[in-house]
């Protein structure tokens, strides 16, 4: 069996304090929860058919209703390519103790507004086993956070991320 693999952007800004864009998973499980309870906007994809860079800007507006920052959706009709404005750069692939892998973009959020929000949504059997299926947010809200306060509210397997980006900063001199 293959491993799954998803993508995503983590957005960071330098001022007025370095800080990460996150949010918080969606749905019955994670309501209440902090700790371990955030995500990189991200999700799966097959490598066979999607580039890893261009599942995380397609993820990045399906879970937060915006396009990345620079990005503008390409519409697969008319075969228009994104914006190439925003760098985008590849912080590194982060395998999870499931297996599952995750390549995580980065790039300046600088002046992306959280205005206008529309998280997208799942369908989930709720409660269990009644058979009745329930729509939940995949994410039910976002926010800029220090990085140190993202390690704690990550899940375990994007850490890792946080500590690549502090090295990407370092190593571009911010």
């Amino acid at each position: 069996m293959m491993a799954v693999t998803s993508a995503g952007i983590l957005l960071y800004r330098l001022a007025p304090e370095p800080a990460v864009l996150i949010a918080h998973m969606g749905g019955p499980y994670w309501t209440g929860k902090d700790a371990a309870a955030w995500t990189i906007p991200k999700g799966e994809y097959d490598p066979d058919s999607e580039t890893a860079l261009d599942a995380a800007l397609r993820e990045f507006g399906e879970e937060l209703g915006l396009p990345a920052p620079g990005r503008a959706p390409a519409s697969r009709e008319s075969g228009a390519e994104p914006q190439k404005a925003q760098p985008y750069a590849e912080l590194g692939t982060f395998a999870y103790s499931s297996g599952k892998r995750v390549t995580v973009f980065v790039a300046d959020g600088a002046g992306f507004s959280l205005d206008g929000l529309v998280f997208g949504e799942f369908e989930l059997e709720w409660p269990p086993r009644s058979g009745r299926m329930v729509s939940f947010p995949e994410v039910d809200r976002a926010e800029w956070t220090t990085m140190d306060a993202a390690r704690e509210r990550l899940v375990k397997g994007q850490r890792p991320a946080i500590d690549a980006l502090e090295q990407h900063l370092s190593a571009a001199g911010a």
